[in-house]
């Protein structure tokens, strides 16, 4: 049995994400995707908001389930079991530095790093461009799962 992680912030969570997890559950026994937390780093959503968008979008897929980590990537696979990484490409530039980081993985840890290309409709979507369109009162529900939509939506509201 092939259990695969997909490790990212998803900060927010976008439909290249989904797209990404949809091929994985089909070619892995399990996938799990971890939400990784940077304690460097300030977040857009909680820890909290993320995995429950998290839960909610990949409920249709009974091979995925939801973990969240704050540690090294390989930790993390390592604790769940996974004995492959999975990564979303969307350009080159995605390529260069995934592929740096799955060389390190793999030569500190032995873990394998599969790339997954993003489907064309979803190569120019990214959590930085929803945050920056979200913040300026844009709509993204082009972009994003619905319950990711609507979790901005209330935060617009809210402001």
């Amino acid at each position: 049995m092939t259990k695969a992680m997909y490790p990212g912030s998803f900060d927010p969570l976008h439909l290249g994400h989904l797209n990404v997890v949809e091929i994985a559950s089909g070619i892995f026994d399990e996938v799990i995707v971890v939400t990784m937390q940077n304690p460097e780093k300030k977040s857009f959503l909680t820890l909290e908001e993320r995995e429950e968008l998290l839960k909610s979008s990949f409920s249709h897929l009974p091979n995925v389930s939801t973990a969240n980590s704050s540690g090294l990537v390989i930790d993390a696979a390592s604790a769940l079991g996974a004995t492959v990484v999975v990564k979303g490409l969307r350009s080159a530039g995605d390529f260069e530095i995934e592929m740096q980081m799955a060389q390190t993985n793999k030569s500190v840890s032995g873990i394998e790093t599969i790339f997954i290309p993003a489907e064309p409709a979803h190569s120019h979507i990214s959590s930085r461009f929803i945050r920056e369109i979200t913040t300026m009162g844009g709509d993204v529900t082009t972009m994003v799962p619905e319950a990711v939509a609507a979790l901005l939506a209330r935060r617009l509201e809210d402001e």
